[in-house]
């Protein structure tokens, strides 16, 4: 006679697997969040801060929805990755319906988490919903179209720390996040490509439309602007500081980040920009240096 699992134990199985659903890993791109109250020197005002860590909540909640969703769309080809066969919704211990019902539940809790900040910040979790459904459902397999939306989830976490904290957001930080948002686009596109030639399976269809060049050339092109664009800040504000030489100076860790990270996307390493920042040292120490001298020029220029 087969065992049953008592109900308390299969519950707990049962979240704990909608959890890991969810892709906790992936919750770190939401600090980008914090990236213009950080520029802005209002980083340490408390109600500032505050609006920031709304933010940083109501969209880990929005993506760990989409997340489900977009699991959902993509069970059949999941199924048939070395990889991604292993994910809940795949692998069969999370029921598709739950999924669906979990991932309503966490879009509503984004909103009503969001509306503690204000109309602004509702407004951008509610464009990258409404964007993130249409590419799950819809734009995924539309080239070109789909590495401008994977771009815009970057962009819009980076714009939500603003819209949160009432911080108006400069045309040069639009255009760096912009940019850099469309590099790591690319490079993600880039990084599967290579998994495809080197023999991986792949459903994804806008891959056959992409060539290692062509994805080369844009994540070479947003990477060029990227630098130019934060050259072009930097000096601005070291003017505007009475020539401050610490905005100037974070060029250079900040080049060198630009260029390690370029340095992954080439041998195809960037798949999954949070993982890379995490296991990158390298990238990591250049990153913090042109943290702390992004710091000093803010809050003790």
């Amino acid at each position: 006679m087969a065992r049953t699992e008592p109900g308390p134990a299969r519950s707990g199985r049962e979240m704990g697997e909608l959890l890991r659903a969810t892709r906790p890993r992936q919750w770190s791109k939401n600090l980008l969040v914090f990236a213009a109250p950080l520029l802005s020197g209002r980083f340490t005002e408390i109600a500032v801060l505050a609006d920031a860590v709304v933010a940083f909540v109501a969209f880990t909640l929005a993506a760990a929805g989409i997340y489900l969703v977009n699991d959902v769309r993509d069970v059949e080809g999941d199924r048939l990755h070395p990889v991604k066969r292993l994910r809940p919704i795949a692998a069969g211990t999370l029921s598709a319906r739950t999924a669906v019902w979990a991932s309503a539940v966490l879009s509503v809790a984004a909103l009503l988490v969001a509306l503690i900040s204000g109309a602004a910040l509702v407004a951008v979790i509610a464009i990258y919903l409404a964007i993130s459904l249409a590419y799950c459902w819809v734009l995924k397999d539309e080239p070109v179209i789909d590495i401008a939306i994977i771009a815009s989830g970057f962009l819009l976490r980076a714009i939500a720390g603003g819209a949160a904290a009432g911080i108006e957001l400069s045309q040069w930080f639009l255009l760096a996040a912009s940019f850099g948002s469309l590099f790591m686009a690319a490079g993600k596109r880039y990084a599967e490509i290579l998994q495809v030639a080197d023999g991986e399976p792949t459903l994804r269809a806008t891959l056959a439309s992409y060539s290692p060049s062509y994805l080369r050339f844009v994540w070479t092109v947003s990477a060029g602007l990227l630098i130019m664009t934060y050259g072009l800040w930097a000096f601005e504000l070291g003017e505007a500081a009475g020539g401050s030489w610490w905005y100037v100076g974070s060029m250079a860790p900040f080049v060198l980040a630009v260029l390690r990270y370029a340095l992954d996307v080439d041998r195809g390493t960037a798949g999954e920009p949070e993982e890379l920042a995490l296991r990158d040292r390298t990238l990591e120490i250049f990153a913090g240096c042109w943290l702390v001298m992004v710091a000093v020029a803010v809050y003790a220029g």
